[in-house]
């Protein structure tokens, strides 16, 4: 499973558009959303998906790899146990969501 990370265009249906293009192409979203007006997205097979975006003028699309895990629901503070740890090793967080079926998904740099 990949990220990918497209700057949706400010226009009533844009997301519609983005969702249809990828069923078109076969290509599941098993998790993400969209942010701000950017769309972070996990994907098995984000070459097919950034080709199908590119090819209907929907970009520029970014592929990131990501880490995913299964925090300990039931242990309050569990996303800043997990985060501080990624601190310590020197890696940024750049986008966290969870996919469906709750494991959080960390896109890092």
């Amino acid at each position: 499973m990949r990220d990918i990370e497209v700057v949706l265009d400010d226009v009533p249906g844009a997301l519609g558009e983005f969702g249809r293009v990828l069923g078109a192409a076969g290509v599941s979203l098993e998790g993400g959303g969209v942010f701000g007006g950017v769309a972070h997205f996990l994907v098995e097979d984000a070459d097919r998906a950034r080709d199908a975006l590119h090819a209907a003028g929907i970009g520029p699309v970014s592929v990131h790899d990501v880490v995913s895990l299964r925090l300990d629901q039931e242990l309050p503070g569990s996303l800043g146990i997990v985060a501080a740890r990624f601190g310590e090793a020197g890696l940024t967080i750049n986008t966290q969501y969870s996919d469906h079926a709750g494991n959080l998904v960390l896109v890092v740099g």
